[in-house]
Order: structure tokens, then C-alpha cells, then sequence
């Protein structure tokens, strides 16, 4: 056995083999193997080594490092082998009963993605997350707030308990909140930690694009003013603090929304947040913005806006169908002379 190992101690073999027995890999030494938490600080580190845009690299931390990560410490998985396909089918459907089906496939895939990184990284043998299907979903289809919601909303908004720091100012926010992801199209991860010196009168600056200059996203003048009355702690930022994480201003907004959702009677499977960013677009698409501009202000491709909402532009549809029914009536029928065509007339005798 020694000769075998390459050790001449005892002590040494049997810390060896130890070893091996921890990690549940032969010849894998436990210094070579990382934890779950180690792993995925190594994929975000090598995502942003990668050159990835800004909103890529946000979100794969969104949802590997911050939620399968939060996960995994909550059931106590600290080794990668500890995840089997049990394991993450466990974490898909904790997904969905928090999120949309199209939401839960998006994550899934970036924890695919994590556990295929550690594959080719020789940490593990194998890929769970390819034994675990998502739910199905139609890719082209996402819910949209009506008009009578967005009301309903912002009624409850005005009828909000008092408790809390900000006191009665706390309607306010939850108002101001409601009209800026309405009318802005900015994820509530954005939304949360706004600051102030990003609107310039009316121009709400939402992202840059490549080139280095800005895109600005014109604001409603009720929903600017409902954002400057709306109480703040830190007056750089129009609802966050300035001191706590980010996530945990999220996780504020997101229980008070499911508080909202609940009191203006939001049907159970249209409680998403994100809904206000499909609604943004939905409206810009069916009152004719193109969808390159879209793009552009929800910071997406255009290939993306195209999957998620062009069949819900009704308008855009029937532009298309007139102006194709418009180019058959000007082509004569097969076999039929132009309408200005002379008709045939036989020669006089």
C-alpha cells in the first residue's frame, strides 16, 4: 500500500486517503477541491475576466452567487458533491413558487452554466443541473399589468400603514416606486438603489450604451414629481439609505410589494415584480416606438424583445397585414389585364 500511495509514512497515507474520502473522489487532495461558496467566486470572478457586459455579470451573480448560493447555505450544502440532481430539483421548484416560469428557466440556466464551470475546472465528475429539466413555459409569452391594476395599485399605495422611519411618508414611496417601474422600465434591482443625480428634469438616465453615451428614458411629469416628494434617507438616492446591501433594499421592496399585490387584488399569477418592465415595453412597442429603441432602453437585444413581446404588439401586426393586403390588391390576378390596360379590340375589316 505504501509503495502504491508513493509514501513511506503511515501518518501520511492515511491523511491521504482521508482526503479522498472527504472529497469522494480518488486521487483528489482537499486543497485542490473548493467549496460551493470558493466555486462560485471563482465563475463570477472568471465571468468578469471574460469581458462580459456589466448587466451579465449582475445577473449571473444575481443568481448564482446571491440566490443557489443562499440556497445552498440554508440546507446546509457546503461540499460541490453534495449537489445531485435531487438537490437542484429541490432548488428549481423553490424557484417556481416565487417566480415565473420563463424567470425560473433564466436562473436555472445560470446554475447549469456554474456546475458546467466546476465540470471543466475538474471539481466534479458530472453536471446535475442537466438531469433537471425547467418548467414549461411559452417563450414568447409575459404577463402586463392592465391600466385598472396600475390604478388599483397605486389606491392601495395611498391607504399604506404608517409604520416604519418615513411615517406617513412611506405612501409616498410606495407610489413613486410603483410609477417609476411603470414608467421606466428599470428592474427593481436599479429601481432600489436609484440615485438622484440620474434624473436630470425629466430625462431619466437608464443606461450607457457601448459607444460611452447616454440613454435617456423622458419621464411623465407626475411621476417626476411623485419621485421628488417621495422621503428619502440619504439624500443621494430617492429610496435607498446609502448603508445597507442592495439585496436587502431589494428583499424590502419585494415584501412590500407582495403586500400591494395582495390588497388591489393582482390575480396570484401576475404577482411578479418584473411585470411592470413587460408592461413598460408592451406600451412603447403597441404605440409604434420601434423595437430597436425598445431594445435600446431596456438595455436587450432586439432578438430578446422581438421573442418576449411582439405578439402582443397587436397594432404592430395589423400595420404588417394591411401594407402586405395593400400589395396584393395593386397586383393584377394572374391572367387578368391591368385595370388600365386597353381591351383587346379586333382590327376593322
Amino acid at each position: 500500500m505504501r509503495r502504491a500511495l508513493d509514501l513511506s509514512s503511515w501518518d501520511a497515507a492515511a491523511t491521504l486517503i482521508a482526503q479522498w474520502n472527504t472529497n469522494g473522489v480518488i486521487g483528489a487532495s482537499a486543497a485542490s477541491i473548493p467549496s460551493i461558496r470558493e466555486a462560485v467566486q471563482k465563475f463570477a470572478a472568471d465571468a468578469e475576466a471574460r469581458g462580459l457586459e456589466r448587466e451579465s455579470v449582475k445577473k449571473i451573480r444575481d443568481a448564482v452567487e446571491r440566490r443557489f448560493q443562499q440556497f445552498c447555505e440554508r440546507k446546509g450544502y457546503r461540499l460541490l458533491r453534495q449537489l445531485g440532481v435531487d438537490e437542484l430539483r429541490e432548488y428549481r421548484n423553490e424557484l417556481a413558487k416565487s417566480y415565473a416560469a420563463n424567470s425560473v428557466r433564466g436562473r436555472l440556466g445560470y446554475v447549469r452554466a456554474f456546475l458546467r464551470f466546476c465540470v471543466v475546472s475538474g471539481w466534479i465528475t458530472s453536471n446535475p443541473a442537466t438531469a433537471v429539466k425547467p418548467p414549461r413555459a411559452d417563450d414568447t409569452e409575459v404577463d402586463t399589468f392592465t391600466e385598472a391594476e396600475i390604478h388599483g395599485m397605486l389606491h392601495v399605495a395611498g391607504t399604506f400603514n404608517h409604520r416604519g422611519i418615513h411615517g406617513p411618508g412611506n405612501r409616498k414611496r410606495i407610489r413613486a416606486m410603483i410609477l417609476l417601474l411603470r414608467f421606466s422600465g428599470l428592474r427593481i434591482s436599479d429601481a432600489s438603489v436609484l440615485a438622484r443625480n440620474r434624473l436630470n428634469d425629466d430625462k431619466l438616465s437608464v443606461r450607457t450604451l457601448k459607444t460611452g453615451s447616454l440613454i435617456y428614458c423622458p419621464l411623465p411629469p407626475h411621476v417626476v414629481a411623485a419621485l421628488c416628494e417621495s422621503p428619502s434617507e440619504n439624500p443621494a438616492y430617492f429610496f435607498w439609505n446609502g448603508h445597507s446591501r442592495p439585496i436587502t433594499a431589494v428583499k424590502v421592496w419585494e415584501g412590500t410589494f407582495r403586500r400591494v399585490f395582495e390588497l388591489a387584488g393582482i390575480p396570484e399569477g401576475k404577482r411578479f415584480i418584473h411585470n411592470f418592465r413587460h408592461t413598460f415595453a408592451t406600451d412603447l412597442l403597441e404605440r409604434g416606438i420601434p423595437i430597436e429603441d425598445v431594445a435600446a432602453l431596456l438595455g436587450n437585444s432586439v432578438k430578446i424583445v422581438e421573442k418576449h413581446y411582439s405578439h402582443f404588439v397587436k397594432s404592430r401586426r395589423d400595420r404588417l397585414e394591411k401594407r402586405v393586403r395593400a400589395l396584393w390588391s395593386d397586383e393584377p390576378t394572374p391572367g387578368t389585364p391591368h385595370s388600365d390596360a386597353k381591351p383587346d379590340v379586333p382590327p376593322a375589316a
